[in-house]
């Protein structure tokens, strides 16, 4: 009897490993949460990137539109794919489109010497030494990046780098979009 008990652990980690496969063969491995879309962007206040310094001014998130459409891009110096997405982040600032950046977790000198290197997509750069927009804002890692309205509103998201044309179009596009009427009552 005491032999069958030993043998005990091992069957139910089985058990356990065969519900694991299941679950992880049904899920959609292309879903990622978005829980913010159709949300206010949260009002965090971060110091601007000024040189190779964080501050003296300082801004909210959702004040560094100006009451314009926006694409908030999380990155880092330190981020591999970040490195990938920043020529596309560089053709939007061609096209006129705002780009707002959030260094997120890394040094002012970094961050300066990547936009340096690289070149500077951004409108305005936030630094985020601690990470705390990056929790306001939910990311999973770097780079995320965010479509917010002119009323603050963020209307999309993509998850990792922006490589894909359609995924920038459909971000850019959201963000475009007229706000719905208010519902009439008759």
């Amino acid at each position: 009897m005491n032999r069958w008990l030993a043998f005990l652990p091992l069957v139910v980690l089985s058990a356990l490993a065969a519900l694991f496969i299941g679950w992880s063969l049904k899920r959609d491995p292309a879903f990622k949460p978005d829980a913010l879309v159709g949300q206010p962007i949260p009002e965090t206040v971060l110091p601007m990137l000024t040189g190779d310094t964080a501050g003296p001014g300082q801004l909210d998130l959702k004040t560094a539109g100006v009451r314009r459409p926006m694409l908030v891009n999380v990155f880092a110096s330190w981020c591999a794919p970040c490195r990938i997405e920043h020529p596309k982040l560089l053709a939007l600032k061609a096209r006129g489109i705002a780009v707002v950046g959030v260094a997120y977790k890394d040094e002012p000198v970094a961050t300066r010497a990547f936009l340096d290197e690289l070149g500077d997509p951004y409108a305005m750069v936030l630094v985020d030494r601690e990470g705390r927009a990056g929790l306001d804002l939910g990311i999973s890692g770097v780079p995320e990046t965010f479509a917010v309205d002119a009323m603050g509103r963020i209307t999309a998201k993509q998850s990792g780098p922006l490589l894909n044309d359609a995924d920038i179009e459909r971000l850019v596009a959201s963000m475009q979009a007229p706000a719905r009427p208010l519902p009439s009552k008759k």
